[in-house]
């Protein structure tokens, strides 16, 4: 199942990079309702991903950002695919490199597993079986987070609030790096970066796949509240998350 999974992700990402490197004239845009970008490398990402999908799993149900949602529809759904065909729209318009294809698994509300890859830098973190990886070029190699005297925190390239702002003002010794999309996650997972904190709305397509990941390799992930993250569609009220952190 991961080397599926896997492979269309990169499928998904090799599709993105043709339209990424291609001339600016051949991206298209358009605007959500939420007035956030959509391009026509999200839709085709999204067609690759769930039509692959669909023919390896066709009794898996698909949740995909790029649908229409309509939750009530969910709620019976005790397993099923949960997908952002391309995390970082913003970025990828900035031409900055910094999107990924994100597909997670979600058994009884837990991403059980997550599957991130980066296509401009070829770099992919996938976990499954409370295991995490990272693939790159020079090969392929277990993960693990680590700890720090001065901890590297990461935060949105594209979100700063008040709220985060008044956390950075209580901290004392810490390093701090923006970046944009899911790959704060790996950041996390592979021991580069020690906290991720969020406290602007997310929706569940950004986070289950890095979620897993991030657990799988030995972090933390919960909400402000302290509670964990739930993905049990027959407890949502809305398809956004709350506040979290996710931590080394």
């Amino acid at each position: 199942m991961l080397k599926k999974v896997c492979k269309l992700a990169r499928v998904a990402g090799s599709a993105i990079m043709d339209i990424y490197s291609s001339q600016e004239n051949f991206i298209k845009i358009s605007y959500k309702l939420n007035n956030t970008p959509i391009t026509n490398a999200d839709y085709i990402s999204n067609n690759i991903i769930t039509t692959g999908l669909t023919s390896f799993f066709p009794n898996i149900p698909i949740l995909s950002e790029e649908q229409k949602h309509h939750l009530k529809n969910y709620k019976s759904w005790n397993i099923y695919w949960l997908i952002d065909p391309l995390d970082g729209t913003k970025e990828f318009l900035k031409k900055n490199g910094e999107f990924t294809v994100n597909i997670s698994l979600i058994q009884k509300g837990i991403p059980i597993l997550g599957v991130l890859y980066a296509p401009f830098f070829d770099i992919l973190y996938f976990s499954f079986n409370k295991k995490a990886w990272k693939e790159t070029s020079k090969g392929c190699e277990r993960i693990y987070v680590a700890q720090s005297d001065v901890p590297l925190l990461i935060t949105s390239r594209s979100h700063i609030d008040d709220q985060l702002e008044y956390y950075l003002s209580t901290l004392k010794n810490y390093k701090i790096k923006k970046l944009g999309s899911s790959l704060k996650f790996g950041y996390i997972a592979e021991g580069t970066a020690q906290i991720y904190p969020r406290f602007g709305s997310t929706y569940i397509w950004d986070t289950a796949a890095g979620h897993a990941i991030v657990i799988a390799s030995g972090g933390k992930m919960q909400a402000l509240n302290g509670r964990k993250l739930d993905y049990l569609l027959s407890s949502q009220s809305s398809l956004i998350n709350p506040g979290f952190f996710a931590t080394s």
